[in-house]
């Protein structure tokens, strides 16, 4: 089983193979955990994000990640919060799913998540949390190649949160 790793950090400077970005549908920069992504990884990334065409709300594209210290970037598009009768969970279980099987299928062994969505989209940050551990939890029971998950938290209260639902779904 894959080592899951819930920690707080910035999500740029964290040591895996790929980081992935909860970018906007344009993949050309933004706010927040974007913003800083993009920021780090330098002017090299927007260059190829120009030529992705975008991504809809739940994929995943992969882009070189550049000055990072992850070599590749995930990137994925997360639903902003409408009150739940939107999809927003379907979608972002999509983002998670997705950004495993861009992992599983360019042979990355460690990712690092943020809390995709939970920030200026408003998903609440307890469903967000349930969803995205209950995604990978179900992933790794089925998919054995990616070895190393790190969720890479804002806050203490994030971390804590996170802890609180790994316990409740991978050990109870």
């Amino acid at each position: 089983m894959a080592n899951i790793k819930i920690i707080q950090a910035d999500i740029t400077k964290v040591e895996v193979e790929a980081i992935v970005n909860a970018a906007n549908r344009t993949l050309l920069g933004g706010g927040g955990v974007d913003g800083a992504i993009h920021r780090v990884a330098g002017p090299e990334l927007l260059k190829e994000c120009e030529t992705l065409g975008g991504c809809f709300t739940g994929g995943a594209k992969l882009t070189a990640g550049y000055n990072l210290l992850a070599k590749n970037i995930i990137h994925t598009v997360g639903p902003v919060w409408r009150g739940g009768n939107h999809n927003e969970e379907e979608l972002l279980v999509a983002c998670y799913r997705n950004s495993l099987e861009v992992a599983r299928d360019n042979k990355i062994k460690s990712i690092a998540f943020p809390a995709i969505s939970t920030g200026v989209y408003r998903f609440p940050k307890e469903r967000a949390a349930r969803l995205a551990l209950k995604t990978v939890k179900k992933f790794i029971d089925h998919n054995k190649e990616i070895k190393n998950i790190i969720f890479v938290l804002f806050t203490e209260n994030e971390v804590e949160l996170y802890k609180k639902t790994y316990e409740q779904i991978f050990i109870n």
